[in-house]
């Protein structure tokens, strides 16, 4: 299979699109996918600024599922202050999944458990599920793109180049806005699996995280593989803020055996998410705003919720954007 590298010449724009104040935004910079179905030949971004929308993975105290909560269990805060939660669901509905793997050489002698793992982890999602592959060194790769067909995705996960640095904050955003294009599930996923610190990208941590808010998703799940010799607390620090920022959660198994029941639990939590929304009252108010959600329920003791930790609202988001594909 001929390894393309993803929108290298979008990119570009991408990286000095993000570092520019006032920049416009990326879902209009990079045009390259074809129109979606039913589409006049025409890219059309919807955007209700005034309605919130938080993907929520409810845990208790032994790291076990909370699946029985009502809306009268959740309490969220914007800015410090509650607000209304106009409407919950809890269903395993499908989802748009990018792959993101690291495939530096420092992965050589684990790819083969990773790419196991990965495929294990799709063949227990919602099998309406899509998904895509990026494998990453110094430079992102699609190697395939979204499908809900193993096959294909077993031969995109066997691409293997095993050279170079990690470019992991460069990565997550040409995947966030892959999704931001592309995707057609109603919720939107990033599962990274790396083994060290990003040594080659032009974007920092901060850039990478807040063009994530800026899109209003996905949820990042991450995989450290940082045992044995391979310990770095900068990595531990980065994917964790990554996890924690969107709304995912970061994993660091012990071993290579270990891999396939943290798969596991990232299937089993994606598909149990509840999905909750409210009215914002400062939509219209330019500026990042921080949300907090909390859920109280007899019988469950101590419980945990993981939803991103914010938003960048900007007025000219709230409007549509149209622009005509070449």
């Amino acid at each position: 299979m001929k390894q393309e590298p993803i929108l290298a010449v979008a990119f570009a724009i991408v990286i000095s699109g993000v570092l520019a104040a006032g920049a416009q935004s990326i879902a209009n910079v990079m045009q390259s996918q074809q129109p979606k179905p039913g589409s006049s030949g025409a890219y059309t971004l919807h955007v209700d600024a005034g309605e919130v929308v938080l993907n929520c993975t409810v845990l208790d105290n032994k790291r076990e599922l909370v699946n029985d909560l009502t809306r009268r269990n959740f309490k969220v805060f914007e800015d410090k202050t509650l607000q209304t939660v106009i409407s919950l669901q809890h269903q395993d509905t499908p989802v748009s999944v990018g792959l993101l793997v690291d495939n530096s050489g420092s992965m050589s002698t684990k790819r083969a458990a990773v790419a196991s793992a990965a495929l294990d982890l799709v063949k227990a999602s919602n099998p309406h599920d899509e998904t895509f592959v990026i494998n990453f060194s110094d430079q992102a790769y699609l190697d395939q793109d979204f499908t809900s067909d193993i096959g294909e995705l077993q031969n995109g996960l066997a691409h293997l180049s095993q050279s170079g640095g990690t470019a992991l904050y460069d990565t997550v955003v040409t995947a966030a806005d892959k999704m931001e294009r592309s995707a057609t599930r109603p919720r939107k996923v990033l599962i990274v699996i790396t083994d060290g610190d990003d040594n080659s990208s032009k974007l920092n941590l901060d850039n990478a995280i807040h063009r994530v808010q800026d899109l209003q998703g996905p949820i990042i799940y991450s995989i450290g593989l940082l045992f044995g010799g391979d310990k770095s607390r900068h990595a531990r620090r980065d994917l964790q803020a990554l996890s924690s920022e969107t709304g995912g959660i970061a994993f660091f198994p012990g071993s290579l055996k270990d891999i396939d029941s943290v798969a596991a639990e990232v299937a089993r939590d994606i598909r149990n998410q509840y999905v909750l929304a409210y009215h914002s009252p400062h939509a219209s108010v330019d500026g990042y705003h921080t949300v907090t959600v909390e859920a109280h329920a007899e019988g469950h003791g101590k419980i945990t919720v993981y939803t991103r930790s914010g938003y960048l609202s900007k007025q000219s988001s709230s409007r549509d954007t149209k622009t005509d594909m070449k």
